[in-house]
């Protein structure tokens, strides 16, 4: 299977090419929470480059729920013009662009002030890192039935707004990965206990949002493989909650994996197992795989041409590229023309994992906001520089959340 060749959706919409710029939290959005020119000039940058698919990061449903500060929020009508811009941007050369629809629950950080919910009142175990998140609550059945409604209304907005498609993002131990995983739901009603209470959500979601948009609106999943923590959301799980969504017409599922507790999108797990060093998840997709009926993408560490290749060649069929695409934004274009490009941050020896989690997070953004400003990116960036740099504009942008929501508020 050629990288290049098409790829037409069970929608009937067609993929030009198997490249796909994977979801990466730009934390780009202007003084209202809308599309800046910065985060449309970083589409403009992917969009040149070829890649046949663009997922935004993190879009929140809900401006109370941030998973950092600076996100993109879309509850109403109310900035569709910057919304249209940025999707014009990613299509302006074929591309479909798909909105990540995202809820934090539980890891939302605290200094954003806001109440934290949850499928359960479980809090964060990240040792002397759990302080920067607040214990959630445990969520009522209205606060269910309204973040199910606030996923499926910023969809129908992200087709008005001239988006191809959306993606739940069902993973990384957010909302609806937690309401997905035991070890954070802890529920005896109809949302907890079997897998398919826990999946509910995620079902419903889906399900309303196919009556609400057109036939040939992109419809994708973002599913853990696994956890990888003991106890947690299991293959097994997968496997299950898959087979559900079989019948719900979704186009495309993307398989990722890990938390904020135990970052294994970023090659770290922490139930023992050692992932590869490129193509993370590819071995547990190839087992999902075997009960999944529609496409699907695995993400994770993909940054060489033969490794794309070794992945569409084993039975995936779109190949979700994230940090190599920040490092260079013309990756599939450059590969097309036979350059053996194989991007690549500076290695992280740091022996605490989550502050290596951090810095690796960081480094991304140090490339992003290159881009995003019209500069070349810098793979060398030292991690403790990318680290400090992060953490001020961390806390500019709290600063100004909070006024936002002050303002909101008054």
């Amino acid at each position: 299977m050629s990288p290049f060749s098409p790829l037409t959706l069970p929608n009937g919409t067609t993929l030009p090419n198997r490249f796909a710029k994977a979801a990466m939290e730009e934390n780009l959005a202007d003084a209202d929470h809308a599309p800046s020119d910065e985060l449309i000039r970083l589409y403009q940058a992917w969009a040149e480059g070829e890649a046949g698919l663009m997922i935004t990061g993190n879009v929140m449903v809900d401006r109370r729920a941030m998973t950092g500060p600076g996100g993109v929020v879309l509850e109403s009508e109310g900035n569709r013009e910057r919304f249209e811009q940025w999707a014009r941007a990613a299509r302006a050369r074929g591309a479909q662009i798909w909105m990540q629809l995202n809820h934090p629950g539980r890891q939302m950080p605290a200094a954003l002030g806001q109440e934290t919910i949850a499928p359960s009142a479980v809090p964060m175990d990240m040792g002397s890192f759990s302080k920067q998140f607040t214990a959630p609550k445990e969520m009522s059945e209205a606060e269910i039935a309204d973040v199910k409604r606030r996923f499926v209304d910023a969809a129908v907005l992200a087709e008005k707004f001239g988006f191809s498609g959306v993606q739940i993002h069902a993973a990384h131990g957010y909302l609806i990965s937690q309401f997905l995983s035991p070890l954070t739901n802890k529920r005896n009603d109809r949302w907890g206990g079997a897998i398919e209470n826990r999946a509910r959500i995620l079902l419903d979601v889906v399900k309303e949002i196919r009556t609400r948009v057109g036939t040939r609106f992109s419809l994708s999943v973002k599913l853990n493989s696994a956890d990888f923590q003991r106890g947690g959301f299991s293959s097994d799980d997968a496997k299950q909650v898959v087979s559900m969504l079989n019948p719900l017409r979704v186009d495309l599922l993307e398989l990722s994996g890990g938390s904020y507790e135990a970052p294994a999108m970023h090659g770290q797990a922490r139930d023992g197992r050692t992932l590869a060093r490129e193509a993370y998840f590819l071995e547990f997709a190839r087992d999902i795989g075997t009960v999944a009926g529609m496409p699907m993408m695995v993400t994770g560490g993909i940054r060489r041409f033969p490794v794309a290749e070794q992945v569409l060649d084993s039975g995936i069929d779109m190949v979700g590229i994230g940090t190599a695409l920040a490092l260079n934004p013309s990756l599939p274009k450059e590969w097309k023309a036979g350059k053996a490009s194989a991007p690549m941050l500076r290695a992280i020896t740091w022996k605490n994992k989550v502050l290596a989690s951090i810095a690796y997070m960081s480094m991304v953004k140090h490339q992003l906001r290159r881009v995003s400003g019209g500069k070349k990116t810098n793979p060398t960036v030292m991690p403790a520089f990318a680290f400090l740099e992060q953490q001020l504009d961390t806390m500019i942008k709290t600063r100004r959340y909070r006024r936002w929501m002050s303002r909101q508020a008054a």
